[in-house]
C-alpha cells in the first residue's frame, strides 16, 4: 500500500510542477512602469478628495469631474487645465443635523457629487449626498462658467445617503434610472425610475436582498427589431441569494433588467415594474468556492453590428480574504438576452413553516409572459402598455422574479486572472492591428493604484504593460474612454489622471517593440522607432498573436562603454531588464561569466566586490526572452573594463580621486602649516627652557645615579616635591598625599616608601636646580 502511495506520488508530481508552471495566475505585466508625473496629465486641488465621478462632454471638449463639495469643468486633451469649477457645500445647519444623526461632521457630512447626467437640452444632472440628505440640481456650461441652478430636487430614490455605499444609475431619454437605497439606514434598496413616470421595485428579498449596486447598461433592443419589441436597461449587482439552501448567507451575482416603456400594473403592481426579471452572473475562477462578486462593467458594442453581437465585460474579486485573485469576464448580450425571454423561472416552495426552498418552475406560463416587454404580438391581444396587462401575469412577476438558468461567460471561463491587487473598474477598446484583425485591448484598474493593459490572444493571458498612475496606492475609482481624444481618464480619492492608450515610445529597440505585442504599435523600420499604427500609413513590423521578431533587422554591435576602477575597489555595472518576461545573463570576453563571492548579481545590474586585476575584461549583459515562437538574445549593455595598476590614475573614471598639488588653496595650506611647525617649535623650546618638560641629557644623568641619589638624598628630594606642590602654578606630574608629606622628616621608612612611589618623571622646579 505504501508503495503504491510512492508511485502515486512520483507520478503526480510532473503534473503538479507542469500546471505550476502553467498557472494562469502567474500572468506578470510584461512591463512595469513606475510612477512618473511626465507618464500622465494630473488634476487635483488642494482640500478637495474623492474624484470620482465622470462625465465626458465631448461636445464641449470638456470632461465633467465631480468630487467632494465641487464639479470641475476640464480640458479633454489636458485635464491639468481647468476651464471652470462650481462648489456645492452643505451649510453649517445641515452638518450638525448630520453629526446629530452619529455621522463623522469631517468625512460623512460633507456632499459627495455622486451622479453626473447630460441631459438632452445640454444641461446636466447632478446630485449629491448633501450630508445624509441627498439632493439633485441642473448645471449648465455657458461662457466658460459652471453654474449650478440652485433648482433643487429631493434625491432620494436617486442618489445615495451614504457617500460610500454603492450605487449605480444612467440617464435615458432625459429620464434618471438609479439603483439606491430609499431611507437614511439604507435598509430599502431600490431599482427606481425618476418622475414624471416613477416607478421602482417591491420592497421584498425575493427582488433585491442586501445588494451591493455595480452599474446600469441602456440597450437599444428596439432598433430594427423585427418583433416590436423595446429598449432595455440592464442592472449588474451583487446581493445574498435567497435560493441557496445553506447555513451562511450566500453572496452571488445578478444581472437584472427592465423594460423602458414599463408604466406599471393597472391594480397589481401599481407604479412597480412589471418588467423587473433577475439571472445569476457566474465567473467561474479555478474552481473556487465561493463566487467571485462583481465590482465593475463595460458594454462593447461594434457599431456596423446589431445589438446582439454586444459584449459586457465585467471584473470579479473574491469575497473572502484567502484568495488574492481577480478576475476579467466578458458575456454575450445575445445569451443574456435568450435566458430573460425563454428561460426557465424559479419559485418559492414552503417546505416547512419558517423555511422556503426555491425550485425551478415546471407549472404553466402565463400569457403574455411574465417580465416580457410590450411586443407585436401583446399588441395583437388588445394589449399596447403595461397597464393592459393581467393580473395573472403580474402576480407571477411579483412572485417568481427569479430566473433558473446561470449565465455563463463567453468560453466559459475568465479572459484574464491574476494574483495581487483586486481589480476594480474596467474599460475596453477595440483595435485593428498590423495582420487586420481586431483585438480588444482591456484596461484594468486594481486597488493599488495601477492600469493593467491586457489582451487575451486566443485564451492565451497576455498583460503587455502595467502602469503607476499615483505616487502612493490608492484604489482607483472610476474609468472613463474618449474614442474622440484617444485617452483614458482614471479618478481616486487624492486627483483624476489622463494617460494615452497607445506607449509606442517605451519601447526602444525592433525587438522590444514586437515582444510587446501590443496591438496599437509597432516597428517603423525607416524611421527607426516603435510607432502607433493609427498615426501612419507605413507598413510596420508586428506580430501581436505570436512575439515573433525574427523580421527585426540585427542593430550590429555596440559599443563598449570604457569603465576603470582601483584594485580593492567597487563597480557597479548597469543593466536594466527590457522586460519582466525577460531573463539576464552576464558574458566576459565572450564567455559566460564564472561568479564568485566578489560578484553580486543585482536586478538591474552587476557589482563587482574588492576589484582584482583578473576582473578586467569586455563584460556583456546579455537579455533572453522567449514568445511563443523562438527565444530571443539581445545585448543590453557591454563594459570594457580596466583594472588600474598602484600608482597610475590616468584615464580613471570611477578611481578615487587624486589629491590637488598646486594652486592657490594648497599654497595657502601649506603657509599655514610651516607657521603652524614654527609655533610649536618654539612653545616646546619654551618650556623645555623654563623645565616644564624632561629634557633628555639630564633624564639620563639623573637616571644613572638614581639609585644613590635615592638612599643619599631622599630627605632632600622629599623636600623637593613638598615645596613643588604647594605653588599653584607649579603643577607636578604625580600628586604626592598630602596627608603622609608632613611625617616625611620623622620616619626613614616613610621616606623611602615615598621615594619608591614616586615616578621617574617630574616637573623641576628651576630655583632649586639652580
Amino acid at each position: 500500500m505504501h508503495l503504491l502511495l510512492s508511485l502515486g506520488v512520483f507520478w503526480l508530481l510532473p503534473l503538479a510542477l507542469t500546471l505550476e508552471e502553467d498557472s494562469p495566475v502567474d500572468c506578470f505585466p510584461r512591463r512595469t512602469v513606475l510612477y512618473h508625473r511626465d507618464n500622465a496629465y494630473l488634476f487635483y486641488e488642494e482640500g478637495v478628495y474623492n474624484y470620482s465621478t465622470m462625465l465626458l462632454r465631448e461636445d464641449l471638449g470638456l470632461l465633467m469631474l465631480g468630487a467632494r463639495e465641487a464639479v470641475y469643468a476640464l480640458d479633454l486633451n489636458d485635464i491639468s487645465k481647468k476651464q471652470a469649477s462650481v462648489k456645492w457645500e452643505v451649510t453649517e445647519q445641515q452638518q450638525n443635523e448630520c453629526k446629530n444623526k452619529g455621522k463623522d461632521p469631517k468625512l460623512e457630512c460633507k456632499n459627495y457629487i455622486r451622479i453626473l447626467h447630460k441631459m438632452e437640452d445640454g444641461r446636466m444632472y447632478v446630485c449629491g449626498t448633501n450630508a445624509f440628505d441627498p439632493e439633485c440640481d441642473y448645471m449648465s456650461y455657458m461662457d466658460g462658467k459652471l453654474t449650478l441652478e440652485k433648482n433643487t430636487d429631493d434625491g432620494k430614490g436617486r442618489c445615495p445617503f451614504d457617500p460610500f455605499q454603492r450605487h449605480a444609475s444612467i440617464m435615458v431619454d432625459n429620464d434618471l434610472y438609479s439603483a439606491t437605497s430609499m431611507n437614511f439606514l439604507g435598509s430599502e434598496p431600490v431599482l427606481m425610475r425618476s418622475p414624471p413616470q416613477s416607478i421602482r421595485t417591491e420592497f421584498k428579498s425575493s427582488w433585491l436582498n442586501e445588494p451591493a449596486f455595480v452599474s446600469m447598461i441602456h440597450m437599444p433592443e428596439s432598433d430594427k427589431s423585427p418583433t416590436g419589441d423595446d429598449d432595455k436597461v440592464y442592472l449588474f449587482f451583487s446581493e445574498t441569494a435567497v435560493e441557496c439552501d445553506c447555513y451562511n448567507k450566500l453572496v452571488v451575482n445578478r444581472v437584472a433588467r427592465v423594460c423602458k416603456g414599463d408604466l406599471g400594473g393597472e391594480r397589481t403592481l401599481q407604479k412597480k415594474w412589471t418588467s423587473f426579471l433577475k439571472a445569476r452572473l457566474d465567473c467561474p475562477v479555478l474552481e473556487s468556492q465561493l463566487p467571485f462578486l462583481i465590482q465593475d462593467t463595460y458594454r462593447w458594442c461594434d457599431p456596423q453590428r446589431p445589438w446582439q453581437d454586444c459584449l459586457f465585460y465585467a471584473v470579479f474579486t473574491p469575497q473572502s480574504d484567502t484568495s488574492d485573485l481577480s478576475a476579467v469576464c466578458a458575456y454575450n448580450m445575445l445569451d443574456i438576452a435568450r435566458v430573460f425571454s425563454e428561460g426557465k423561472y424559479k419559485a418559492p416552495v414552503h417546505v416547512e413553516t419558517s423555511f422556503v426552498k426555491w425550485v425551478m418552475y415546471s407549472g404553466d406560463v402565463p400569457v403574455p409572459r411574465p417580465g416580457a416587454c410590450i411586443d407585436n404580438d401583446a399588441r395583437k391581444e388588445g394589449i399596447n402598455q403595461t397597464l393592459d396587462l393581467p393580473d395573472r401575469t403580474l402576480q407571477f412577476i411579483r412572485d417568481k422574479p427569479l430566473m433558473d438558468q446561470v449565465i455563463e461567460p463567453k468560453g466559459e471561463e475568465p479572459l484574464l486572472v491574476r494574483r495581487g491587487a483586486k481589480f476594480t473598474r474596467i474599460i475596453v477598446n477595440q483595435v485593428q492591428a498590423a495582420d487586420g484583425k481586431m483585438y480588444d485591448v482591456m484596461f484594468v484598474g486594481t486597488e493599488d493604484g495601477t492600469i493593467l493593459k491586457a489582451v487575451n490572444y486566443d485564451k492565451e493571458m497576455f498583460i503587455i504593460e502595467e502602469v503607476h498612475l499615483f505616487k502612493s496606492p490608492e484604489p482607483i475609482k472610476i474609468l472613463q474612454f474618449s474614442q474622440k481624444t484617444g485617452w483614458l481618464y482614471a479618478g481616486s480619492d487624492s486627483g483624476a489622471v489622463q494617460i494615452p492608450l497607445a506607449t509606442c515610445r517605451r519601447s526602444s529597440s525592433c525587438m522590444d517593440c514586437v515582444l510587446a505585442r501590443d496591438p496599437y504599435c509597432g516597428w517603423d523600420k525607416d524611421a527607426g522607432k516603435c510607432t502607433d499604427l493609427s498615426s501612419t500609413q507605413k507598413e510596420l513590423i508586428q506580430s501581436v498573436k505570436d512575439g515573433n521578431a525574427s523580421l527585426c533587422q540585427d542593430t550590429g554591435p555596440i559599443k563598449p562603454l570604457e569603465e576603470s576602477i582601483w584594485p580593492g575597489g567597487n563597480l557597479k555595472l548597469d543593466c536594466p531588464k527590457p522586460s519582466n518576461l525577460a531573463t539576464t545573463s552576464w558574458e566576459r570576453d565572450n564567455r559566460p561569466l564564472t561568479l564568485s563571492s566578489r560578484h553580486e548579481l543585482l536586478q538591474d545590474g552587476l557589482l563587482i566586490l574588492n576589484a582584482s586585476l583578473a576582473d578586467a575584461g569586455l563584460y556583456h549583459c546579455v537579455s533572453i526572452e522567449r514568445s511563443k515562437t523562438d527565444e530571443y538574445t539581445s545585448t543590453v549593455a557591454m563594459y570594457d573594463v580596466t583594472v588600474m595598476p598602484p600608482g597610475s590614475g590616468k584615464g580613471d573614471r570611477t578611481s578615487f580621486p587624486e589629491a590637488q598639488r598646486d594652486g592657490p588653496s594648497v599654497a595657502g595650506l601649506q603657509a599655514v602649516v610651516a607657521l603652524l611647525t614654527i609655533c610649536l617649535v618654539g612653545l616646546v623650546g619654551w618650556n623645555c627652557y623654563k623645565g616644564h618638560l624632561p629634557v633628555p641629557w639630564k633624564n639620563r644623568n639623573k637616571n644613572g645615579g638614581q639609585s644613590q641619589e635615592n638612599h643619599e638624598q631622599g630627605d632632600l628630594n622629599g623636600s623637593r616635591i613638598q615645596q613643588d606642590t604647594r605653588p599653584e602654578n607649579k603643577p607636578l606630574v604625580s600628586a604626592v598625599n598630602s596627608g603622609s608629606s608632613n611625617n616625611n622628616h620623622n620616619s626613614e621608612e616613610a621616606a623611602d616608601a615615598e621615594n619608591v612611589n614616586q615616578p621617574s618623571l617630574q616637573y623641576i622646579d628651576d630655583e632649586s636646580e639652580i
